[in-house]
């Protein structure tokens, strides 16, 4: 047995390194040795492929850093079942110096802007002081994780506040295959800045890893790829029954087979993937955007992306955690506000850059038993949002109810206020 870890190659080359595998039992250690006398990226020029380059694409990955986008562009980019990255989060992030983008470029547009960040910036100290009176530091509590812990949940309540073209920033690692085929959707997405966003990517991508991203595009597919883009991006249900229902096609009886699996499993262990041929569990309800962001990270399923409106109203959560006085202006300034948007003349897919995170959209998943078990017991827990954390409860619910023999591990603990809130941080050790 010969073991070896090459993570010093050009990424076009560790996947022409590995595509030779297939038509050769010459030993790696002979490819790298190729690669260092033909020199870092051209490694894959110099070899004619001919059974399938995009399988080879597989093998090379990159990582990509986009900054100064709105959140639609990032939850775009996020919008994809093998995205891997990671995005500034308006949880533990002050938002208040970032820009925004306004694609209107109106004096209207720009004042809705500015009055929804007017409110969270002025927030700040009031709901601060909340929160001190309302959860009171204990004895036993370290003081710097306790204003840690209050300044995090300043920005839980008053992140409802931010526009969505509040700008941001991520990191999208991806192999060169799937990163082309995110591109070409992207570059049909029905947002400019998004569609920007992708011919930058590419352009970039393309000068450095040319045998990868000289693709030719083929009119048949690119109109296809626009009906896509046009027309079924966005998911917008008119109504629901409630704000929340579940439906699945496993039976329960299916689970008898598999009842020593279900029962013996420990607390933060996964199910084994194959019982996702069981089938899934499909859940509608109203989440606000904000917190969708945040369940948007599951991709293990189907995940739609919301529409952001005004027409399923405001989370109720966020204006319940202000102080009297707040809450009242609160309420004031989304009714003038929904009423300022109202009268911009732009189409919907660009109005949402005007609304704040705390509207609710219609959201649909579909997971198979195995991811759905995953996000109902991460999601419980204390240290997630309160508005998502209860959709988690009721998807736990509806669990129970229809699998008695699924043993869940899930937080039910009706208190949302943890102080270790204040422990998650990145922080360079002294």
């Amino acid at each position: 047995m010969k073991i070896f870890i090459y993570d010093e190659f050009n990424p076009e080359d560790t996947a022409m390194m590995q595509a030779l595998y297939s038509r050769s039992v010459v030993s790696v250690t002979e490819h790298a040795a190729k690669v260092k006398q033909t020199g870092s990226g051209k490694f894959m020029e110099k070899y004619y492929v001919g059974y399938g380059h995009a399988s080879i694409a597989d093998c090379g990955s990159t990582t990509i850093f986009i900054e100064g986008v709105s959140m639609l562009v990032a939850k775009a980019v996020e919008d994809w079942p093998l995205y891997s990255g990671q995005e500034t989060s308006s949880r533990y992030i002050d938002f208040a110096h970032q820009t925004i983008v306004d694609p209107l470029g109106s004096v209207s547009s720009k004042k809705i802007l500015d009055r929804w960040l007017e409110f969270y910036v002025n927030g700040q100290a009031a709901v601060g002081k909340h929160l001190r009176i309302k959860y009171p530091r204990r004895s036993d509590e370290d003081e710097t994780v306790y204003e840690r812990a209050v300044k995090a949940r300043t920005f839980d309540i008053l992140r409802g506040f931010l526009p969505a073209g509040i700008t941001t920033q991520l990191s999208w690692h991806t192999n060169l295959r799937q990163a082309w085929d995110k591109l070409t959707l992207l570059r049909h997405w029905p947002l400019p800045e998004v569609q920007e966003t992708a011919k930058f990517i590419h352009s970039q991508l393309q000068a450095k890893y040319p045998s990868s991203f000289s693709h030719q595009l083929h009119a048949g597919q690119e109109r296809y790829w626009k009906f896509l883009g046009d027309k079924h991006t966005f998911y917008l249900e008119k109504k629901y029954a409630g704000d929340f229902s579940a439906t699945t096609n496993i039976k329960p009886a299916a689970l008898e087979h598999y009842r020593d699996i279900l029962r013996q499993r420990p607390a933060r262990t996964n199910l084994p993937h194959f019982l996702t041929q069981l089938g899934t569990c499909t859940f509608n309800f109203l989440l606000d955007f904000g917190s969708f962001r945040d369940l948007h990270r599951h991709r293990n399923g189907v995940c739609r992306m919301p529409l952001l409106t005004t027409r399923s109203g405001f989370n109720h959560w966020y204006l319940a955690q202000l102080p009297i006085n707040l809450n009242r202006a609160a309420k004031n300034l989304i009714k003038e506000q929904q009423t300022a948007i109202a009268k911009l003349k732009a189409p919907r897919e660009l109005t949402q850059y005007y609304i704040p995170m705390g509207f609710n959209v219609t959201c649909q998943v579909s997971y198979g038993l195995p991811p759905t078990v995953y996000v109902v017991e991460l999601r419980s827990g204390k240290m997630v949002h309160p508005t998502l954390r209860r959709v988690a409860h009721k998807m736990d619910k509806f669990l129970r109810r229809r699998f008695p023999l699924l043993k869940l591990h899930s937080d039910l603990d009706p208190d949302d206020w943890d102080i270790r809130r204040g422990k998650q941080d990145i922080r360079e050790k002294k």
